[in-house]
């Protein structure tokens, strides 16, 4: 074991582990105290591969050297093995965001130094963990996994009614310019007609169905176009693999209920804020579980998914700020969230609405965002209470008359007229 000087005064945790994670092989330092030699530190550094035997060995190795904590980079899904064994082995791994743990610019980098890096600032004490559900949380760790797994299936379902898109555009058939959606029944019902080798537009605009007839005559100029019996045979295949998704994401629905019930009360809670339906609430307990402990106050949990400003300061001066990164699972959930409040008469809905009219859609589904995170951590604090709207005019009670009729002006002036106020008598 190489023997290292240990610098004198500084707090350091005694015995530790940097491991550097990749797909085939783990590289581990540990440091711990030079029995030898007073006052100094002992380094090794080993090599092991990420099978389940070898892990195993690693492990003996720290209870071996009775390391007290084991620190390692979340490599994109390549630190899942080795943190399992480490929990199953009794050790209390640590998971650390790879933007904290980055090594000075200019030094050499290979997976030995970053190992050695990543030891020498967990005895220094100057990490600090990633938020990972506990193994005693076995359900929620399920929920996440499906829960995460129904929004890729969204996404590939998704992907393949692009492609529909593409070729019904290449055939010249404008089915999305008049339906709202043409993956409803009139349009799944026009585009089986298109299959089955039905051509002419007046007897495929006669199978539109509900409001849609009333757009028949748009609808006729729509599906005349250039079909063929190419577009036809993809147009099949892809119909296929969007029945198909949709019957994956019916499965993982069911089984997401399944997981659900032991959290019936929490989904009921989630259920009263304005744009959180089961499915986004399925996606929030997933992600952050029920216990609200682990985060001191909601400008925690907002700052741990993304929804709070980084500092950036120089100089005295703050520089502008943009929102951290978090999980995009629920950033997505979020953004689902503030869309759908955007849509009801509530108070969360007529704030989305001002702020996308000012200052874009982007930065309203992030404050929206963050109000619906804020009102889960207290709901889900204390699970006796209750959501409290206070309507889409609160905040027109709020400003004052000489603000809104500033507001009102300003209005009047953009659309072409000069506004003389005068006070009533």
């Amino acid at each position: 074991m190489e023997s290292i000087e240990a610098h004198a005064g500084e707090s350091l945790i005694e015995r530790v582990a940097g491991i550097d994670v990749g797909k085939a092989e783990v590289v581990c330092c540990v440091r711990v105290p030079d029995a030898a030699r007073r006052g100094r530190r002992g380094q090794e550094v080993r090599r092991f591969s990420t099978m389940t035997a070898a892990l195993h060995q690693m492990c003996d190795w720290f209870a071996e050297l009775s390391v007290q904590r084991v620190v390692m980079e979340s490599t994109s899904d390549y630190w899942r093995p080795p943190f399992y064994v480490l929990e199953a082995r009794g050790f209390e791994p640590w998971l650390v965001n790879a933007r904290e743990v980055k090594h000075l610019p200019g030094r050499p980098k290979t997976d030995r130094i970053d190992a050695v890096w990543l030891a020498k600032l967990a005895e220094r004490q100057m990490l600090r963990p990633s938020f990972v559900l506990p193994p005693d949380l076995r359900e929620l760790r399920e929920l996440r996994e499906l829960t995460r797994y129904r929004v890729d299936l969204v996404v590939m379902r998704n992907s393949e009614k692009q492609r529909v898109e593409k070729v019904l555009e290449d055939a010249q058939i404008k089915v999305s310019l008049v339906a709202s959606d043409p993956f409803g029944v009139s349009g799944r019902a026009i585009m089986a007609a298109l299959i089955a080798g039905e051509r002419d537009p007046e007897r495929l605009a006669d199978l539109a169905r509900g409001v849609l007839r009333k757009k028949t005559p748009d609808l006729v100029e729509a599906l005349t176009g250039r079909f063929n019996q190419q577009h036809a045979w993809l147009l099949a295949k892809m119909l296929q693999r969007v029945d198909d998704h949709d019957r994956d994401i019916a499965d993982v629905d069911a089984r997401i209920e399944e997981l659900l019930a032991p959290f019936a009360e929490a989904v009921a809670v989630l259920d009263q804020i304005p744009g959180i339906d089961r499915v986004a609430a399925a996606a929030v307990i997933g992600e952050i579980g029920v216990d609200m402990s682990r985060f001191p106050t909601a400008g925690h949990l907002c700052s741990w998914a993304g929804f709070a400003p980084l500092a950036h300061a120089s100089a005295g001066r703050e520089k502008k700020r943009k929102t951290g990164h978090g999980s995009r699972y629920l950033a997505r959930a979020m953004g689902n969230a503030a869309a759908g409040a955007a849509r009801t008469q509530t108070h969360l809905g007529q704030r989305q609405r001002e702020l996308a009219r000012r200052r874009g859609k982007d930065v309203a589904n992030v404050a929206t965002g963050r109000a619906i995170l804020v009102a889960v951590w207290h709901l889900l604090s204390e699970p006796s209470g209750h959501f409290n709207d206070l309507g889409p005019q609160w905040r027109e009670h709020k400003r004052s008359p000489r603000g809104q009729a500033r507001r009102y002006v300003r209005q009047l002036q953009a659309l072409g007229f000069n506004v003389t106020i005068t006070p009533a008598a």
